[in-house]
């Protein structure tokens, strides 16, 4: 995967947040002081009931940091209520903390940001480089696990590291079945949303629904059955490069024998970039898994100028051409869902269509039902 330079004036936005700015512009917000740090839902003195715990970094709940209170979660079910706050940790969520919930408390994701700059080439403590995987700043690997309001980032910027190469920056990585992701946003560059699963035999579902993610190169990835519900995926700018294209918005990798990949729907991307200098996709075929066949479809989605419409999939490796692999569209809308060449953008047809729905990909599990969806 390609790597960029970006000035370090980008930083302001990925972490735009309002208030004074703080090391790296996060503030608690203005409109969260005055009142209860955790909203409606209780806290350490009337809490909810024993299975909910309250995470404040200014010192009013029962732990200041998200990690210590997922440590301190034993058995299944439990919730964590996280106060307005910069929380600037790695998080890891094992797959003995299944049923898991998070909740920003404020209901505003930009209030309540969990960040870290990690890379893959990033230097580790001992000897050798984190990785990809590495580099999340959240890793969840239990099923069940669900997230609300909150902001996942990872804020590691290739113009401030120019001696390293692995500048993949995963802000959170899933690799649960179940996962459920409303109302969040995940900022980051490269590899920003790694939706993935635990190993190639285990489908893992995962939905994002009203979500915004953001990125250049190949910032949404990974080989889950995932399904992407009026969410907005927005591409950067980079002052590095002086011509197209200057990223990638998805690389699946999904097993060849999962019928189910990517859906994207009722969705929009919009860009900072030139008209024309993303491509919507190309397929990531491991060298873990050679037999992968990228799975995806985007439909009902409106694809904004800053995708190249003429040729909008693009090879990671000519070895797996993605004319091979399982990309369509359907009804899409926008400057960059234009067809001008009908062989470089697959369409599904009606009846193709009436299988390509969160019900299909997600079988007996309905995420999207609920009090706060």
């Amino acid at each position: 995967m390609a790597g960029s330079q970006v000035p370090s004036s980008r930083r302001l936005f990925l972490v735009a947040s309002t208030g004074a700015a703080l090391a790296l512009g996060f503030a608690t917000p203005a409109h969260a002081a005055g009142r209860t740090r955790f909203g409606r839902y209780g806290s350490p003195s009337r809490r909810l009931n024993d299975r909910t715990l309250y995470v404040d970094a200014a010192g009013t709940g029962d732990f200041t940091t998200v990690q210590a209170a997922v440590t301190a979660v034993s058995g299944t079910g439990f919730t964590l209520v996280i106060a307005p706050g910069v929380y600037r940790e790695t998080v890891a969520v094992d797959i003995t903390r299944t049923e898991l919930t998070w909740i920003g408390a404020s209901e505003n994701p930009r209030d309540v940001v969990i960040v870290h700059d990690n890379a893959a080439g990033t230097p580790k403590p001992g000897g050798g480089t984190y990785g990809t995987t590495g580099s999340a700043t959240t890793l969840v690997q239990a099923d069940g696990f669900t997230a609300r309001w909150i902001t996942f980032a990872n804020d590691w910027l290739r113009a401030d590291h120019p001696g390293i190469t692995g500048t993949q920056a995963v802000a959170i990585k899933v690799q649960g079945d179940r996962s459920a992701f409303h109302h969040c946003r995940f900022l980051g560059h490269q590899d920003t949303l790694y939706a993935d699963s635990m190993n190639r035999d285990a489908y893992a579902r995962q939905y994002f629904a009203h979500c915004y993610a953001e990125g250049d190169v190949d910032f949404v990835f990974g080989r889950a059955t995932a399904v992407y519900e009026h969410c907005h995926f927005r591409t950067l700018d980079r002052t590095d490069l002086t011509g197209a294209p200057y990223g990638f918005v998805f690389a699946p990798s999904t097993v060849g024998t999962n019928p189910r990949g990517y859906l994207v729907t009722n969705s929009r991307v919009t860009s900072e970039s030139p008209d024309a200098y993303y491509k919507l996709a190309r397929p990531w075929v491991p060298s873990s898994d050679t037999t992968a066949r990228p799975m995806l479809t985007v439909r009902n989605t409106h694809l904004g100028p800053g995708i190249d419409a003429v040729a909008p999939y693009t090879n990671m490796s000519d070895t797996y051409p993605w004319q091979s692999q399982r990309f369509a569209e359907y009804r899409n809308t926008g400057p960059g869902a234009v067809i001008s060449v009908p062989e470089n953008r697959p369409q599904l047809t009606p009846v193709e269509a009436e299988s390509a729905t969160r019900e299909t990909y997600l079988g007996d599990w309905t995420p999207w039902q609920g009090r706060w969806c």
